[in-house]
Parts: C-alpha cells; structure tokens; sequence
C-alpha cells in the first residue's frame, strides 16, 4: 500500500517494521508524493524519543500561511507516552493539510502506539525484515526491474551468494549492474563481474579481514573507497563477518544445512563462516566484536577520516586473529 491519495499522501502514514533500507525508502517517497502535491512543502524531522510534545502539537495544528507540511517521526516506538498520547488524539481528527509519518520497527516495544494509529484509519506500510533467501532473491530481481533491467533467478542466486544478505549492499550492487550493462543480467553477467570486480563489496573486505590478509582487505577496501563505495556498508560488512562467524562457532559442530535451520541463514553463509572461524578463539572473535564497534561508531559518527578508521579496523580485526593463534 503507497499510501497516496488523488491529491497526495494519507494524512497518517504508518511505516511499520525494521528493514531499515525499505524503510528510509517508503518514508523518502512518502516526502516525494507530498511534493509533488506542493513544491513549497515544509518537511520536519524528529526521533520520537527526543522531540517534546508541544513542538509536535504545534507542527501540527493548523498554520496561517497555508501549504502543505509533513512531518516525519522515526524510531516512533521510543515516543514517550505525553508524545504518544498527543498523537493518538491528533490522528482522530488529522488536519488534511498536513502529512504525519511514523515508523515504527513493529516490535513489542510502543506497540500500542502503532496499534492506535492504525485504529484512527492509518495507512500502514508494511516493511518487515527480510530474512529469507527467496525473499531477497525477489527483493534483487524487483530491484533490477525497477531499474528498466530484466534479471533471470539464477542470476539474483548468483548474486545474493556474492554479496550477501545486507539489502543496502545488495540494492547498490544491482544499481551497478544496471549502470555497466546493457540491463540483460544473467548468471554469467554476474559472476563475470564479480570475478573482476569483486573488491568493490564491502564483504570482499569483511572476508580478507577474517582470515588474516591484511593486503588483501586493505587492497580491497582502498578500491572500494577510490571507485566511490560508501564507508558505512563497508563497516557494517566488517562487523557483519565477525558476528557471523561468532554466532556459528558458538553453535557446535554440526553440518551447513544442520546449522542453516537453527541459525536463520542460509547454508553457503554458515558454510563460509565454518571455514573463516578456523584459528579464532572465543577471545579473539570478543576483541575483534569491539574493533567492529568501534569502526561503526566512528564512521557513522562522522569522524574526520573515515577510511582511516576501516583501515584500523582491518588491522584490529587481524590482530585480534593472530592472537588467538590463527594462521
């Protein structure tokens, strides 16, 4: 459901779930509807568990110079209960003029929340966290034919296999695609390109880490950041391999597809971490969790030299795996 009227978005926009790129997406089009209502659109930004009441009843109530506004609430599963309580009286009575968004990650947490303004006549936007193969498989292809391609599903296999699960990573790998072909993208295309062109994953990077290259992590990360890959997928890979491979070591012995079920993932990503997590002792893979915290906080903290810090936490990472004894 898009939530868009004849004359623009419902009043109440609900975008419920925590896939955060679908998310962002459905929230960003939502701002695009209305401006498209209204080119003079005034757009505010809160998290809910900050903002005060009173700066969102006035947001909200009626203005004197007329247009549209639209107001965006995220991580609306933190609003405090005076917040919640204003919103849910709000949403009643929605002023027509005015577009109120809200996403909420759709948990327990401020479950009531949602549950209200679904009650006053929300329209929900359902964006839940995929989680299983076929899903991001589907995800890949619909990513391709949105972009104007075609895509065979042994091409989206193919490319989920080489990327991975992260949908940021595999929503910027398609729009690649898209941009070097001709938009025909078959298994072939696929591994061809990702054959020649593999460091420009930020999992290229996270997989050299793991098993102590250093230059090649380093070699791939320079590339990534030279051809214009954004840091923050590079340093979520990071801390994505080291959580996998924490997360299968920690659950025994047992086959790819025996582990696959119990794990939530697919049989190739338990299969790769079994062999990454040779050489890596329960302390090592701690201190390595930390060196990938860190990297996190500062590059979407904004530090001043965020390939300073994924280059440090290269090192950290392999440092770590040679202190637990790795080869």
């Amino acid at each position: 459901m898009s939530g868009v009227t004849p004359t623009g978005p419902a009043p109440i926009v609900l975008v419920l779930g925590d896939e955060e790129l679908l998310a962002n997406r459905a929230v960003t089009r939502t701002v695009a509807d209305a401006r498209a209502a209204d080119p003079n659109l005034d757009v505010r930004e809160y998290e809910a568990g900050s903002v005060a009441p009173g700066e969102v009843a006035e947001m909200l109530s009626p203005s004197l110079f007329g247009g549209r506004r639209v107001l965006v609430l995220r991580a609306g599963q933190d609003a405090r209960k005076d917040l919640v309580t204003v919103l849910l009286a709000y949403a009643k009575n929605p002023d027509p003029d005015v577009t109120l968004v809200v996403a909420h990650l759709g948990a327990a947490k401020g479950k009531a929340f949602a549950d209200g303004l679904r009650a006053a006549g929300a329209t929900v936007v359902p964006v839940p966290k995929i989680k299983k193969e076929k899903e991001r498989i589907a995800f890949v292809r619909d990513e391709i034919r949105g972009g104007g391609g075609r895509c065979t599903e042994e091409a989206a296999e193919t490319l989920v296999a080489a990327v991975g699960n992260d949908l940021r990573e595999l929503a910027a790998a398609c729009s690649q695609l898209l941009a070097d072909t001709d938009g025909r993208i078959g298994a072939d295309t696929v591994a061809r390109y990702y054959r020649g062109r593999a460091e420009v994953s930020g999992f290229t990077v996270a997989d050299a880490a793991m098993v102590g290259d250093v230059p090649g992590a380093l070699e791939a990360l320079r590339w990534a950041l030279h051809v214009g890959v954004d840091p923050v997928p590079i340093a979520d890979a990071i801390a994505d391999g080291v959580r996998t491979v924490a997360r299968v070591a920690s659950a025994g012995r047992g086959s790819s597809f025996q582990l696959a079920s119990s794990l939530g993932m697919p049989p190739w990503k338990v299969e790769r971490a079994q062999r990454q997590g040779r050489g890596w002792s329960p302390e090592g893979l701690a201190d390595a969790m930390q060196a990938a915290a860190e990297c996190n906080a500062a590059v979407k903290g904004g530090a001043d030299d965020r390939a300073y810090a994924l280059e440090r936490a290269v090192f950290a990472v392999a440092a770590a795996r040679q202190g637990s004894g790795g080869r």
